[in-house]
């Protein structure tokens, strides 16, 4: 975990692309996609149906690594408002696990208005926390200090030749950009201008590695 502010408080960013808020001893997580697999096969796309599981095992490896007393999942956490249903009965035996041991609370997100619901905790279309603002999606004109998910952010680098993409944060003054926790899920490059859009052209992509943050400008 790499120690940086943000807003006046301390955070953590783990390099497995979630952030560590010590204060409040708190997980934060941004789109999951609980079932992405599933639903591409009940689409004709046939694809290995762990993804659910993975995710869960990740994020219960940060959970015990951290000591984290909250977990806040900032939407999407379901690919689809079925998803719920779908779960293999090894991830719902863990889901349920995870959630009775820390206080955790569901944002919702464009994919899943409904699916955490049955699932127990907090449902919120969004939260304000000590000051930041927690919700789905970055809002271009919120003032507040934001922590967001929504776009997946990664970064794309050559580097000796070699096409590198590593899941990352991006960071302005006011707002934090979570990548997707999810074992399958995609990214949008960093300096998309949707991202851009929604966060100003000043943003930065943030990578936890060994100890340390590389930081490195996205606007054109």
């Amino acid at each position: 975990m790499v120690p940086f502010s943000f807003a006046g408080h301390a955070f953590e960013a783990l390099p497995e692309g979630a952030l560590y808020w010590p204060a409040r001893r708190a997980l934060l997580v941004a789109d999951l996609h609980f079932e992405k697999a599933s639903w591409f096969a009940t689409h004709g796309q046939m694809l290995p149906p762990y993804d659910s599981l993975a995710t869960l095992k990740g994020l219960e490896e940060l959970i015990d690594r951290t000591g984290a007393r909250e977990l806040w999942c900032l939407g999407d956490s379901f690919h689809d408002i079925d998803a719920g249903e779908r779960l293999t009965g090894a991830a719902r035996v863990l889901l349920n696990a995870l959630i009775g041991r820390l206080r955790w609370t569901w944002i919702t997100g464009n994919h899943d208005p409904a699916g955490a619901e049955h699932w127990g905790a907090e449902v919120l279309e969004e939260a304000d926390v000590d000051g930041i603002l927690l919700r789905h999606e970055a809002d271009p004109q919120e003032l507040r200090p934001e922590l967001s998910g929504h776009f997946h952010p990664k970064l794309r680098l050559t580097v000796r030749g070699r096409r590198l993409s590593r899941r990352c944060f991006v960071t302005t003054s006011r707002k934090i950009v979570l990548p997707a926790f999810g074992s399958l899920t995609g990214g949008l490059d960093a300096g998309h201008p949707e991202i851009l859009r929604a966060v100003g052209r000043d943003a930065e992509a943030m990578i936890a590695v060994e100890g340390r943050l590389l930081r490195f400008p996205v606007a054109a």
